[in-house]
């Protein structure tokens, strides 16, 4: 058995048993993997993967098996790599980071500028993309962040930490009805064609579980995942945009009148996460800690350290009163 193989396999079943996918991504041949993997299989005795003619058609209880313990193995050996990088070169490196477009466009800039300004060695990438997604980049080991809202059963394999809380705002031109409302109802909101974001974004989940309760169905016209889209339609005169407070600019949205909506909606809470048993560099505890000032690398250690069950779930509780609002 050999560490190559256990890489193919992986990369096999991470791209919905393509072969050609993995070999490009891996720069090697498809014949190469498919050898590698029957040479496995032959040793192992069983098979990972059915197939059907030619072609892997899916993956067999076994394989389903060996592909986890594979996950933790390949998992290992990154983190050997990143001990080492860790002590050889403490300010070089890469830090990956699955998010959605509010988060990178609205919340991390800061964050980055200062991260850059300290590191200015670390190559940073931005992969944006549904929770689902970055959830699955994350578990893979694609990214090495998961910053997101929404959907958090799909972040089971993660340690998800909070960052903080944050609600939302109603954005309309100045002349339309409501831009002279005090205090808003969500009956006021519910009377006009709503544009907002695409459902398992940004706390759209929140949103439709207030006006469900309270018995109303709002008319939602168009959804997008980006606030920028939102606010272009609602410049157009097609509906009333709700969207998450941070992605209100006084200065670049000065033609658009915001108001509060706190008090209408629950509020929502952004996460970071990373695969649980991850060898975390200095530079990524920094990042974490930059972003959430509350998430010391004690802290985010503890939470490494916690067991799966009770002893995460009492840290989550100890840490939840500590999480600020926007």
């Amino acid at each position: 058995m050999k560490l190559r193989q256990l890489l193919y396999i992986h990369e096999v079943a991470q791209r919905d048993l393509n072969i050609t996918a993995a070999a490009e991504h891996l720069h090697t041949s498809q014949p190469g993997i498919s050898k590698q993997i029957r040479l496995l299989e032959d040793e192992l005795g069983v098979q990972i993967f059915a197939r059907n003619g030619k072609h892997l058609d899916r993956v067999t209880p076994a394989g389903e098996r060996i592909l986890e313990i594979t996950r933790r193995i390949l998992n290992e050996v990154q983190n050997v790599k990143r001990a080492a990088d860790e002590f050889q070169a403490a300010d070089t490196g890469e830090l990956a980071i699955g998010t959605t477009h509010t988060q990178a466009r609205y919340a991390l800039p800061p964050t980055i500028q200062r991260f850059k300004r300290r590191y200015p060695r670390v190559s940073l990438h931005l992969n944006q993309g549904s929770p689902p997604q970055i959830a699955s980049w994350a578990a893979s080991g694609e990214v090495d962040f998961a910053i997101a809202t929404e959907a958090m059963e799909h972040f089971e394999e993660l340690i998800m930490l909070p960052c903080y809380h944050w609600n939302r705002g109603v954005l309309v031109p100045p002349d339309h009805p409501l831009a002279s409302v005090s205090r808003l109802r969500l009956q006021d909101i519910a009377a006009h064609p709503i544009v907002t974001y695409t459902f398992g974004f940004t706390g759209r989940s929140h949103l439709d579980q207030a006006f469900a309760a309270h018995g109303l169905s709002p008319n939602v016209v168009l959804t997008a995942v980006d606030a920028d889209v939102i606010k272009t339609y609602v410049r157009l005169g097609l509906g009333v945009g709700i969207v998450a407070n941070m992605a209100y600019d006084p200065a670049e949205d000065e033609d658009l009148v915001r108001l509060d909506a706190s008090h209408l909606f629950e509020p929502s809470t952004t996460h970071i996460g990373f695969r649980r048993g991850t060898f975390l560099r200095g530079y990524m505890t920094d990042f974490i800690e930059m972003f959430a000032p509350h998430l010391t690398p004690e802290i985010v250690e503890r939470a490494a350290a916690a067991h799966p069950g009770d002893g995460y779930r009492r840290l989550l509780d100890e840490l939840w009163p500590q999480v600020p609002r926007e």
